[in-house]
């Protein structure tokens, strides 16, 4: 009779292996954020402005607790009249870097600074999503070629909880 590998229900061979690997910039080498506009300048070294006025880039900015600027992520890269927000992205890279504060940042291929109701709706979902966590939503800022718009300077951060939350697709 051969030999049978009997196998222990934990056996920790059959398990997978997650690791979380990051390592936090130097404090003397990081940017810190003190306004919507520092902020905004931050973003838009990180969008193709050749692009700006005709692909919708939504990007998200994790601070530590004294704002200082721990990374900037893409999320995603759309069409001229929106985009995708997958908020378990963000919520993974907010967790990954330890971070205290978010900041959104999209554009308006369209150049106009309204808010819209997607925009309103996304940034609730983040904003609901990090508050599980211990994070804070800072602030979301829309941007076109010629200036910006902030959420936390117009009072936009204040949501009714009437406001609906169905989908995670952002126009």
């Amino acid at each position: 009779m051969k030999p049978t590998k009997e196998l222990h229900p934990l056996n920790i061979s059959l398990c997978n292996e997650v690791q979380i690997h990051y390592k936090r910039p130097l404090y003397d080498e990081t940017k810190r954020i003190r306004s919507s506009q520092s902020a905004q300048s931050i973003f838009r070294d990180f969008i193709d402005s050749e692009r700006l006025d005709y692909k919708e880039f939504f990007l998200i900015m994790l601070l530590t607790n004294s704002n200082q600027v721990l990374a900037v992520s893409e999320i995603s890269v759309g069409v001229t009249t929106g985009t995708l927000v997958n908020t378990k992205e963000i919520i993974q890279l907010a967790t990954l870097t330890n971070a205290s504060g978010v900041l959104l940042c999209h554009n308006h291929p369209s150049g106009t600074l309204k808010k819209s109701t997607t925009d309103e709706i996304i940034t609730r979902r983040i904003k609901q999503a990090l508050a599980l966590l211990d994070m804070k939503l800072l602030d979301h800022i829309i941007l076109t070629t010629e200036s910006y718009v902030s959420f936390s300077d117009e009072g936009w951060l204040k949501f009714s909880e009437k406001t609906p939350c169905p989908n995670s697709k952002h126009q």
